[in-house]
């Protein structure tokens, strides 16, 4: 699948300083919005704004949060017609990851992303009802709204050097793409009842670090991009200790804000410079900010934010082995080679 490169200091100098900003713009949303949901609030737009590079590019800007609210009344409105015939459900749940995984394949492209995104939270928590999916869906649109939002005023005040417009270049696995994608439905369907089973629906941003670690084509790529995830997690994890640590100390919004654009400040220079994969600090961010969040809406910030590391590690390595397992078994790709177009692992 095609990877995000590094951000660059000669096209972007201000890529840190714009990466703070919109984590702070981000949560400062939140009180004002008073969503059911405040990591995805948190999260999402950070994800969707931090994987733009070189200058602005107003359409894949606003095409993202379009594409997500249109993926996600799609998906509610399947998944509450589904929902009374179990077998039924499970069935169309597994037929769209093998899609959406089956499009990655087949093109290299990260838009098949959106649709595993949309597609297991949306499932997932239909899983608890109508009301708790119709919860996500509004929760979704309203990150979408705030990034459509957020994503345009942040380059307005930090525009990149560069007027260059960044253009993806994705290049299609090779192989038997089918058995692939047979192979990463079946094991998300089984991660998406473990989602189920273990996790409230205010973890579920952080459920995706599990669920995206499946998505590249080698058992050597699995393999990197769960250790990507996993490491990410843990610096995420300790970020969120520390902010949360010293918020107790002056509880004011003002001060949790300015701790979170530090934050990205800091995580966006390691992605300029830094010794990881750029990504890893990009999801280190995204972590952050959903910890903090979910801490801040439960009675105990330190038992929630171990459970959800503890869950994320599990669930990534779990996925990842029977990923890898599987392709071994199955030999579809042909090779264990990195992939052409993942010299650096990531994704959005």
């Amino acid at each position: 699948m095609y990877v995000t490169p590094r951000p660059t200091v000669a096209d972007d100098p201000l890529y840190a300083v714009r990466l703070g900003l919109t984590g702070a713009l981000a949560y400062a949303a939140i009180p004002i919005i008073d969503p059911a949901l405040p990591p995805i609030i948190a999260a999402l737009p950070v994800g969707l704004i931090a994987a733009q590079r070189k200058a602005f590019n107003p359409v894949r800007m606003l095409a993202a949060p379009v594409v997500m609210i249109v993926l996600v009344y799609a998906m509610t409105w399947l998944v509450e017609a589904l929902r009374p015939m179990p077998l039924v459900y499970v069935g169309a749940m597994w037929l769209t990851y093998f899609l959406a995984f089956r499009m990655i394949l087949q093109s290299g492209a990260q838009a098949g992303m959106l649709i595993i995104i949309v597609a297991v939270l949306m499932s997932v928590m239909g899983m608890n009802g109508s009301a708790t999916v119709e919860t996500m869906r509004d929760g979704f649109i309203q990150a979408a709204l705030v990034a459509a939002i957020v994503g345009p005023v942040v380059y307005l005040v930090l525009p990149a050097r560069t007027r260059e417009v960044h253009v993806d270049d994705p290049v299609p696995s090779p192989g038997n793409i089918e058995t692939g994608a047979i192979i990463r439905a079946t094991v998300l369907l089984g991660l998406s009842f473990w989602l189920y089973a273990v996790m409230q629906p205010s973890d579920m941003m952080m459920a995706m670090v599990a669920a995206m670690v499946i998505v590249f084509p080698t058992r050597s790529a699995v393999w990197s991009e769960a250790g990507q995830r996993v490491r990410a997690t843990v610096y995420g994890g300790g970020m969120a200790i520390v902010v949360l640590g010293l918020f107790v100390l002056s509880q004011h919004l003002t001060i949790l804000l300015g701790l979170i654009f530090l934050s990205g400040l800091f995580l966006g220079s390691r992605m300029l410079t830094g010794p990881q994969p750029s990504m890893v600090y990009q999801y280190a961010f995204s972590v952050m900010l959903s910890l903090v969040a979910g801490a801040l809406s439960t009675q105990d910030p330190a038992y929630a934010t171990f459970t959800r590391i503890v869950l994320t590690m599990a669930g990534a390595f779990t996925a990842a082995y029977l990923v890898a397992l599987l392709d071994l078994m199955t030999g579809w790709h042909g090779s264990d080679a990195p992939h052409p177009a993942t010299p650096e692992r990531g994704a959005l």
